[in-house]
């Protein structure tokens, strides 16, 4: 990672924009966007950064670049000078609004072009009304910390709710619908957690399906054979579990699954091995159900 991916408040902060032309008349509008009270010059001077939060330089004379790109690292500002990585300290990414879910792309100043074009791709995958999404669990947040304040129960019905028919129906148009779903899926948390057992076959990163890697990625805990690579690890999330497979490693999983936790078992063999079995039966045995993610053959 080159650069650390951080996004600023700037509402009524103040932004330096050095230069016009263009670019600076872009750099401009975006951060007004962002709530800035911007303060437009074309030539340089130190007093320019009093009380400035962020400084950007584009459309100006060399020499003005350069000297503004020294007086803000002197100072701890924050400073872009637009096509000139050498002189940043932060980088302005390429931008998806669907406010208030941002995503920002970075090629850390190598490919600012490359980086536009991964955000066209996702801006055709993402809908303009997800933003409307993200505000209905923001208005319902206290509700459902009021009902789930278990940190993992409240993550899992959120996990169901972004990823199932609360959504879908959304999406849809239909809010009301979508808002009545939120609350089903808050009672049936609060009142029957049930965990569950995914068994993703992985002999590599590369030969997993899509839903194998979503898995892994909201997993409440991952166990895995101790030969499975780091590459597929890498795919679970930060907080989850991950437990090396040992000869308990069924008691390991029921005691995961009773706590209400969801739990993917990573194997290095094919989802027919007698050992994939073995280990499925003895769960079932135990009453909890498990569902076989295989590989990519």
């Amino acid at each position: 990672m080159d650069f650390f991916p951080v996004f600023l408040d700037l509402r009524e902060r103040l932004v330096l924009v050095l230069g016009e032309g263009p670019a600076a008349t872009r750099k401009a509008a975006l951060v007004r966007q962002a709530g800035a009270e911007v303060r437009v010059a074309k030539i340089f001077s130190p007093a320019l950064l009093d009380g400035v939060l962020l400084a950007i330089g584009a459309d100006t004379p060399e020499g003005d670049l350069a000297a503004l790109s020294a007086a803000a690292r002197a100072r701890g500002i924050p400073v872009n000078i637009v096509d000139r990585p050498e002189l940043c300290s932060v980088i302005m990414p390429a931008v998806v609004d669907r406010a208030p879910i941002t995503i920002a792309i970075s090629s850390g100043g190598a490919a600012p072009v490359l980086a536009r074009l991964i955000r066209a791709r996702i801006e055709e995958m993402l809908a303009p009304s997800l933003g409307r999404l993200a505000s209905l669990a923001a208005r319902l947040r206290k509700e459902t910390l009021r009902h789930l304040p278990d940190l993992d129960a409240r993550r899992r019905m959120l996990e169901r709710a972004f990823t199932g028919s609360v959504a879908a129906r959304f999406l849809a148009g239909d809010e009301a619908g979508a808002e009545a779903e939120y609350r089903v899926l808050l009672i049936q948390e609060t009142g029957n957690p049930a965990g569950s057992v995914f068994f993703v076959c992985a002999p590599a990163s590369d030969l997993l399906t899509l839903r194998a890697a979503r898995l892994l990625g909201v997993a409440d805990a991952v166990v895995h054979d101790a030969k499975i690579g780091t590459d597929v690890l890498e795919l679970t999330r930060r907080e989850a579990e991950r437990i090396v497979a040992g000869p308990d490693v069924v008691d390991r999983l029921v005691a995961l699954t009773r706590t209400g936790k969801q739990v993917v078992r990573v194997r290095i063999e094919a989802p027919d091995a007698l050992s994939v079995e073995s280990e499925r039966n003895a769960l079932a045995k135990a009453g909890i159900e498990s569902i076989v993610i295989p590989f990519v053959p």
